[in-house]
């Protein structure tokens, strides 16, 4: 009967598994000169996967288990026990399917587990490698709070607009994280922005192409405004550069999180009004597709007391919308004085933050108590989350920015997209879908069409 070999490596950063290749060679050589036959069959392998309390589930070693259960193997090699467990849990669990088939180490010699003293010894080096990996974790957990309160780079994953250092700029993605951050500001959605990038090819750093999900939770991310961040917690600056000002990016936050923020389950809205227009009883109206006649209608989203032909109010909507834009547009655009006060509320939200550091260091040093501290940064929060939503308010009118100041404004608005123009008609007006009168409208010529725009009302914002 053929022998097994088990390797393992915890972490393999470029992917080659050339460790474990390592291992097995050793093990041969161990094999050798036990004058053992290695089974081809029965060499497993866990590529990349850590054994510390079974966090992962690694296929390699259970299959190890149940081929010794299964009794297929006439003994174990492994370069060392730590490469089968670090926990007693699992030491219980290998003795069991083991029972008497022999497991011999290349660094420390046959490993007994048959005899009571045996299976004594190897739980005491388990309790021990257990207490080790403990300890490692300490220290690299301490070590992450002592960087990260630096405001160095943890490593990981290459942050999206960075190099693999983690603090060199790379141009291409911190413009798309820019120009992403300013598409969310003027109101457009994840999914078109997400659409847009995938098309210009500039996809995450992992080179995966974008959704609505993992763009939204990029942007969120407190390092794009060069913040420090430990637990989720922002805990102060980093030693990189910011791809964007704090203030910006508070404001993508506070829109992406934003409970009142319109989605649509099911995936993007076909139709300009679709979660956007409301019925005559106060709800969402949604579109279906009418089999006879076939065309696309609007519904209530909570009674079937509505059905109006999509094609026909986007239409009217659209000849409102391009008409107000074209009367008074200029003037929905955030206006030159506007740029004073946000200059005004930039340099006080940067004295609130300074207040925030100097509490945190007063609280660090004991000579702030807790209550103190909470009382006085609540209000300091409270502030900082006005003067976010005051600034985001403003950079909101910048949905309008080439469509209410283009020469052709009709043009304009058609060239946009869909989330675009949904955001120019929701920054405008509210529009709601009235009751309509039975029969013709007046008017109506033989061939015409039944919609009656009286049965369209806006109100402006």
């Amino acid at each position: 009967m053929g022998c097994a070999i088990y390797a393992r490596i915890s972490s393999d950063r470029t992917g080659a598994g050339v460790k474990v290749e390592d291992q097995i060679a050793d093990c041969r050589k161990l094999a050798e000169r036990l004058d053992l036959d290695v089974d081809e069959a029965l060499i497993f392998t866990d590529n990349d996967l850590t054994a510390h309390r079974g966090k992962k589930r690694r296929p390699g070693y259970l299959a190890l288990l149940v081929a010794l259960r299964t009794r297929q193997a006439g003994a174990v090699l492994c370069t060392h026990a730590d490469r089968l467990h670090r926990s007693v849990k699992e030491l219980e669990g290998y003795i069991d399917a083991s029972g008497d088939i022999p497991t011999y180490q290349v660094m420390a010699g046959p490993l007994d587990l048959a005899s009571a003293s045996g299976k004594r010894n190897a739980r005491l080096a388990a309790v021990i490698a257990e207490g080790e990996v403990d300890q490692q974790i300490e220290r690299l957990r301490a070590a992450r709070i002592h960087k990260t309160s630096r405001g160095e780079w943890t490593g990981g994953k290459r942050p999206m607009g960075f190099e693999g250092d983690g603090v060199t700029i790379r141009p291409v993605e911190a413009d798309a994280v820019r120009w992403a951050c300013g598409q969310v500001l003027s109101g457009m959605s994840l999914s078109a922005t997400a659409k847009a990038l995938n098309l210009k090819e500039i996809y995450s750093s992992t080179g995966r192409p974008w959704d609505a999900r993992t763009l939204g939770r990029m942007l969120k991310r407190p390092r794009n405004a060069g913040l420090s961040v430990h637990r989720g917690r922002v805990v102060g600056k980093g030693q990189w550069p910011a791809l964007v000002t704090e203030t910006v990016w508070r404001g993508v936050v506070a829109i992406l999180e934003d409970p009142a923020r319109r989605t649509t389950p099911g995936g993007p809205p076909r139709w300009l009004g679709t979660n956007l227009f409301l019925c005559h009883c106060g709800e969402l109206v949604v579109s279906k597709s009418r089999a006879r006649p076939k065309m696309p209608v609007y519904t209530c989203s909570a009674h079937a007391h509505l059905s109006r032909n999509a094609v026909e109010v986007d239409a009217f909507v659209r000849e409102v919308v391009i008409g107000i834009l074209i009367e008074r547009g200029r003037g929905l655009l955030v206006p030159e004085g506007a740029h004073e006060r946000m200059a005004e509320l930039n340099a006080r939200d940067a004295e609130l933050a300074g207040k925030l550091s100097a509490l945190g260091r007063s609280f660090a040093a004991d000579l702030v108590d807790l209550p103190s501290l909470e009382a006085a940064t609540a209000g300091i929060r409270s502030e900082r989350a006005e003067i976010t939503e005051e600034l985001t308010s403003m950079a909101r009118g910048s949905v309008l920015s080439g469509v209410a100041d283009a020469p052709d404004v009709a043009k304009a608005y058609d060239a946009c997209d869909l989330s675009r123009r949904r955001a120019i008609v929701d920054l405008l007006m509210v529009v709601t879908l009235k009751r309509s009168r039975r029969g013709r409208p007046p008017g109506w010529t033989p061939g015409g069409s039944y919609f009656d725009p009286a049965s369209i009302e806006f109100m402006p914002r």
